[in-house]
């Protein structure tokens, strides 16, 4: 978070942050969550070495000129350039390097930007007919049901499961897909796409979904269960 005049706590300065639930998620099985700090790629490099496996966090949206778009309504989802660098250049080292990532939500749309997709800015406003995808008042209780895309990755990891019910907090959303991406499911009332993974990654170690996965822990059906996503991530980790 970038410095804001109108903000109670350190208004003037630039925030890290990682949402509690999140940190939670990260931490299950003896897993040490490591904040990243934003510093020259000099400086950056040994820190990213020394770790095992990315997961990228859901926030802000990304700017429209991450993906080589302009805004369709002026002053409207400008997104933060600045994080969309930050965390750019983490993931490039990620693919670079063959390390396991973990991408929710906005994660899952930098995924594919990093791969040269491009998003729609707002899904109500370019696809009207969609079905409702963010709801402030409802936040993570919004839900919906997706469908696996047969014998891929999310099918490997859940089964056949007749209606597949994930939350969604989002308003932004996959336009053209990036190059190497597998669809792995998506949302059956208007297609939306709701996870993915790198065809050509290493033991197809890069997976990203739409929805808050770190949300739904201890909750109980009809949500897919959190921990089975999770401990599929750390898996390609331990190889």
């Amino acid at each position: 978070m970038y410095p804001d005049p109108s903000r109670i706590v350190f208004g003037p300065k630039s925030l890290a942050y990682v949402e509690s639930d999140m940190f939670a998620y990260v931490a299950e099985e003896g897993v040490l969550p490591v904040l990243i700090p934003d510093l020259p790629y000099h400086r950056l490099e040994p820190i990213l070495e020394a770790l095992d496996g990315f997961v990228f966090q859901g926030g802000t949206d990304l700017a429209p000129q991450t993906y080589g778009e302009t805004p369709i309504v002026a002053g409207r989802w400008p997104g933060d350039p600045y994080r969309d660098k930050y965390e750019l250049k983490i993931m490039d080292y990620a693919f670079r390097k063959g390390k396991p990532v973990l991408a929710i939500c906005r994660g899952f749309q930098l995924l594919n930007v990093y791969c040269g997709g491009t998003l729609y800015q707002d899904i109500a406003t370019q696809l009207p007919e969609a079905t409702i995808h963010r709801d402030a008042q409802k936040y993570d209780t919004l839900v919906h049901q997706i469908d696996f895309v047969p014998g891929t990755s999310l099918e490997q990891i859940y089964g056949r499961l007749p209606k597949p019910i994930v939350n969604s907090v989002h308003h932004q959303g996959i336009k053209t897909l990036g190059e190497n991406l597998t669809i792995l499911a998506r949302c059956p009332v208007d297609g939306i796409i709701e996870a993915v993974e790198v065809s050509d990654a290493p033991d197809k170690n890069i997976i990203g979904v739409q929805w808050h996965p770190e949300f739904s822990v201890g909750r109980s059906t009809p949500f897919l269960d959190p921990l089975k996503l999770y401990s599929y991530f750390l898996s390609k980790i331990k190889k």
